[in-house]
């Protein structure tokens, strides 16, 4: 038998009570799942009722989900497939008693971790979708399983959502007593990629995907999220420019350059494309040396806010969002590695646990292209096998994105544009103005596209929600137009609505039209 790698999937008993219905409850209880997926271990098997908190005291502490609120009578199914003779996912697969339009779906994960969003199986089965997640063939939020194992490696490429996938898909069949008839997936950031990477490798896997923020052009995002550390040095470094200079001084620059751009001065951004920060405003005159910035450190943001670019001026990565500085200093401008590129050069493309992430330059960038394992690049120019068997796609990307810029998304979707004059026919990309990395920010934010609060307290409509646009699109051919998100007062729905914004079809831009600047009627897409 194939072992079992340790760290499985956490899981814990939790009294129930004895509510729910009798006969879902046996047939769950009764189901033998290890004996219908190959290669399989069961790690959990219960019947879980509306009104639950799951507990995971075993899961890794990185991954932050210590916890889970269910909001529906479900079956849990727990399992370790092992994928090679050192590799393997765990896998959960909740199956809601409230089947009732019998919708499949598969949930990614983030960053390079191997972390099960229980909040996106929450989400989804209230939402009566029988809901699959993977750990993506690793466990908690570090690479450190990559090192020496390119199973490991393999998993996180593709294999883990595939394998979860089919696996999901058989267990749903046999526990319903009828295949899925539409199947889905929803992810952001490294979910994103993983989308656009399933409808590229596996374009029978899903009818419909959400493909948020995604890290496409994967290999390159690695270099660029690297490249920040060398030019701002550590914290003890000389001209090391500090959070609160990031967070106030230059952060308020930025804004008093390019809010008004639209026509409002409401903290966001509404186009980031108009916006090309200048930082030598910022920079200290001859009698001044507080609350401004040395040649040095002006030189800094210069490289910073470019274009990231090989020494012959071939592109690497497009530019970052301005406007994200107040979250992008926790991360890109900490004076420290950022984790997930540090871990992907340290043990997938250097195979060096002790690697020094202040020697990073872009010659590494052009040496991870060039291995590109498994193909995980995914920067594809055309879909045509996803396209043709009427699959359908949908991207969003925040306009002050802190981790992905949103500028990618353009270029990638402009990529596949030109060699598709009919894109829009399959996959439709909207860009979210004044918000962050997948959800938070100024702006209007929240439009269903995962579990957590508030986002998860949107109607699932189709003008709202993108997971209900995307299944109005692929079961009833209802193409979206146009994306509203909303803004909660502090971002809590109980507090009630600030305001609300239609988020446009790509290439459209959204444009000031006059008026209360909070209703959606003063914005029109043009």
């Amino acid at each position: 038998m194939l072992s079992v790698l340790s760290a499985v999937l956490a899981l814990s008993a939790v009294s129930y009570g004895t509510t729910g219905n009798t006969d879902f409850k046996n047939r769950c209880l009764s189901l033998e799942p290890e004996k219908l997926v190959d290669n399989s271990q069961r790690m959990r098997l219960e019947y879980v009722t509306n009104g639950t908190t799951l507990e995971f005291p075993d899961n890794d502490a990185s991954c932050n989900r210590a916890t889970q609120l269910v909001s529906t009578n479900l079956c849990r199914i727990a399992l370790y497939i092992a994928t090679s003779e050192r590799s393997g996912i765990t896998f959960e697969l909740w199956l809601p008693e409230a089947w009732t339009e019998a919708r499949y779906i598969a949930t990614g994960n983030g960053g390079v971790d191997g972390c099960v969003k229980y909040e996106d199986l929450a989400y989804t089965t209230a939402n009566g979708f029988a809901a699959m997640g993977t750990n993506n063939g690793h466990n908690g939020t570090t690479g450190v399983a990559f090192l020496n194992n390119p199973d490991v490696v393999e998993d996180f490429s593709y294999r883990a959502l595939h394998t979860g996938t089919v696996a999901g898909k058989l267990l749903t069949k046999a526990f319903y007593n009828k295949p899925p008839a539409h199947s889905y997936f929803i992810g952001c950031s490294l979910g994103g990629r993983m989308g656009v990477k399933a409808a590229e490798a596996y374009p029978e896997d899903y009818d419909g995907i959400v493909a948020g923020c995604p890290a496409v052009d994967f290999l390159h995002l690695q270099g660029e999220r690297a490249m920040f550390y060398p030019i701002t040095g550590p914290v003890n470094s000389p001209n090391f420019i500090t959070p609160d200079l990031w967070t106030g001084l230059i952060h308020n620059e930025v804004l008093k350059q390019c809010d008004l751009l639209d026509g409002v001065k409401d903290g966001i951004i509404e186009n980031p494309g108009k916006c090309h920060f200048r930082p030598e405003t910022l920079q200290c005159p001859k009698s001044k040396t507080s609350g401004c910035l040395n040649a040095q450190q002006v030189q800094q943001l210069r490289r910073i806010y470019a274009p990231y670019t090989f020494p012959d001026g071939s592109l690497i990565f497009p530019r970052m969002n301005p406007g994200n500085e107040e979250q992008a200093v926790k991360k890109f401008f900490a004076g420290a590695p950022f984790s997930y590129s540090q871990d992907w050069f340290r043990y997938v493309v250097l195979n060096d646990s002790t690697w020094d992430a202040i020697n990073y330059n872009s010659s590494l960038a052009a040496v991870a292209d060039a291995e590109n394992p498994f193909n995980i690049r995914t920067f594809p120019r055309a879909l045509p096998s996803f396209k043709a068997r009427g699959g359908k796609m949908i991207s969003y990307h925040g306009g002050q994105d802190n981790q992905i810029t949103m500028f990618n998304t353009e270029r990638f979707w402009d990529y596949m544009a030109s060699e598709d004059e009919d894109l829009h026919d399959y996959y439709r990309f909207f860009r979210v103005s004044g918000m962050f990395h997948c959800n938070s920010g100024p702006g209007a934010w929240a439009f269903g596209q995962g579990g957590g609060a508030p986002a998860e307290g949107i109607p699932f409509v189709k003008e709202r929600n993108v997971l209900a646009a995307i299944v109005a699109w692929v079961e009833r051919g209802q193409a979206p137009g146009g994306l509203e998100g909303t803004k909660f007062v502090d971002d809590t729905v109980e507090l009630g609505v600030d305001f609300k914004r239609v988020h446009c079809l790509y290439p459209k831009t959204q444009t000031y039209i006059g008026g209360n600047y909070k209703h959606a009627s003063s914005w029109r897409c043009v």
